[in-house]
């Protein structure tokens, strides 16, 4: 039979849940619009991650060299509308953290009032990993709508033991899993929840494991059919990522204490709102002891955690926690690093943490956290606006949003025409950063040949891409330390060739040196497809 917890509200049901959708929605929609237009108009180019992506959306495939194919799904379905503008990026990573925070409090509702699970919501929107980092669309960011979604049904599923909901269940975990292989370690705190609870002894959660295993593998199938087809590349890219190389000065301990303290700093602005939570609250329950009349009834409200049941408060704690602790164990026990950025979907749970120690009248709660979330939220952006735009560009530093990536298109497209007049630039061979840079701002759209190669450009059908002409370009001022061999081979069989400088911001940031070669389209170049 199906778990059986102590009576609460069902949320679904009640009056007051209704509106509180609207304040959810209203929130999200409006952090979705603070952070895209501020980084809009604040970043002349994006992240490194935000232009793989961008490029990678040059097709549907079932999988790429680095990663599974999620991100680039929803990329290539929003470049097919949209095209490829930079700001497309922001409000992508925008839309999925929007997304996850809204199974967030779906997943609150199940447990407790509509109003508290908007408490939740809004604490942990203020972690680095829904606000700021949200702005990089990438396989970190991506990933958390189906972690939060999996949570979610999974909780329905072994609540109510329904097969609908494991069949979701199987569903959202393998695009969890085709998104980025690191939800086996969600899985995994799962899995531990399953045992601790002794749900291995229910027959209803043992009928719908298997109903979720078969929805999981139709899901992902495609994409394991593709790892056959291509030796496996994305977990040989993971495995050299994690694996230190027998580099000296590695260390295992250093490397846990640094990721751990990366973390604490991810998850401060949270920390900060339950800071100035709680001495707003002490501050109110003071005055109102000053002027109310002791009474019987006077002792304190018992706080939120207090009001779930013990299965519920398992659940958070195990499953919540579960994949950090997971992931430090594991990699003190092999050896292997840890990137800071792969933790991005292990706190999802934490806003629901300060119900250990919040209480008391939950409209007067609810109103003082949007206060606090919505004044962070502002500063956060706002801040990050100014940093990350203006301040960087007149202080000359180095960083990808100030890279001059339209200028430099511009200058590319220009030397193109006085090679090739008449000739459309259909194809840049150069690294990611720079041919992205390059390739998003040409009209009609110009493909990116990722160094020189065609395993990492699968958009590119041709065995001779350059046939129709190609733009070879590289530089070492930005993210690439030189030319790859392929590269080096075209620009090398290039006819014209030449120099790009262009300072990076200010006269006192650094030089960009951009070496380029132009590949004229030979005599059989079919024609190009009109648009």
């Amino acid at each position: 039979m199906a778990f059986s917890a102590d009576p609460i509200p069902t949320p679904a049901a009640s009056a007051a849940g209704r509106p509180v959708v609207f304040y959810v929605l209203l929130f999200l929609a409006g952090m979705v619009a603070l952070w895209a237009v501020l980084c809009g108009i604040s970043h002349k180019s994006p992240d490194l991650d935000n232009m793989e992506e961008l490029v990678w959306a040059s097709s549907f495939e079932w999988g790429y060299y680095k990663h599974p194919p999620v991100p680039a799904w929803f990329m290539y379905g929003l470049a097919s509308v949209f095209g490829k503008p930079i700001w497309l990026t922001f409000l992508a990573g925008q839309l999925f953290s929007a997304l996850a925070l809204w199974f967030v409090w779906k997943l609150g509702c199940e447990f407790t009032t509509p109003r508290r699970a908007l408490i939740a919501m809004l604490l942990v929107s203020v972690t680095a990993y829904f606000s700021v980092r949200a702005t990089m669309y990438n396989h970190n960011s991506v990933q958390m709508w189906s972690i939060v979604a999996s949570t979610w049904l999974y909780y329905r599923a072994l609540r109510y033991g329904r097969a609908s909901d494991w069949l979701w269940l199987g569903a959202a975990c393998g695009m969890a899993f085709i998104t980025k292989y690191s939800a086996l370690i969600q899985f995994a705190a799962f899995f531990l929840f399953f045992l601790r609870q002794g749900h291995w002894r229910d027959r209803a959660a043992l009928r719908g494991v298997p109903l979720a295993l078969l929805t999981f593998l139709l899901v992902i199938a495609p994409h394991v059919y593709w790892l056959f087809q291509h030796a496996f590349e994305p977990l040989h890219y993971a495995d050299e990522s994690i694996v230190p190389g027998g580099d000296p000065q590695f260390s295992v301990m250093s490397d846990i204490w640094g990721f751990l303290t990366t973390q604490l700093g991810r998850l401060s602005p949270m920390l900060v709102a339950w800071i100035a939570l709680y001495a707003w609250n002490r501050r109110a329950a003071s005055k109102t002891a000053k002027t109310s009349a002791p009474t019987a009834a006077g002792a304190a409200a018992p706080r939120y955690a207090q009001e779930l049941s013990a299965w519920d408060r398992s659940f958070l704690l195990i499953v919540g926690i579960g994949p950090v602790v997971l992931t430090v164990l594991v990699s003190g026990a092999l050896g292997t690093r840890l990137g800071s950025s792969w933790a991005s979907t292990f706190f999802v749970l934490f806003g629901f943490y300060a119900y250990w120690w919040l209480r008391g009248d939950e409209h007067a709660m609810l109103r003082r956290t949007a206060i606090v979330i919505v004044a962070i939220q502002m500063l956060m952006a706002v801040g990050y606006a100014i940093g990350r735009g203006p301040l960087a560009y007149y202080t000359g530093r180095k960083t990808d949003s100030t890279y001059p990536g339209k200028q430099i298109s511009l200058q590319m497209q220009d030397i193109w025409h006085q090679y090739v007049p008449g000739a459309p630039l259909t194809l840049v061979v150069a690294d990611t950063w720079l041919g992205g840079n390059i390739a998003v701002h040409v009209r009609p759209s110009a493909n990116v040949f990722i160094d020189g190669s065609l395993r990492e450009s699968p958009w590119l059908k041709s065995s001779d891409p350059t046939r129709c002409g190609a733009l070879v370009a590289y530089s070492t001022a930005d993210h690439s330390s030189g030319p790859s061999p392929a590269v080096r081979r075209l620009y090398e069989q290039a006819p014209y060739k030449g120099v790009l400088q262009q300072r990076w911001s200010t006269q006192k940031s650094p030089m960009i040196v951009v070496h380029w070669g132009i590949i004229p389209p030979q005599p059989d170049c079919p024609a190009r497809p009109a648009h």
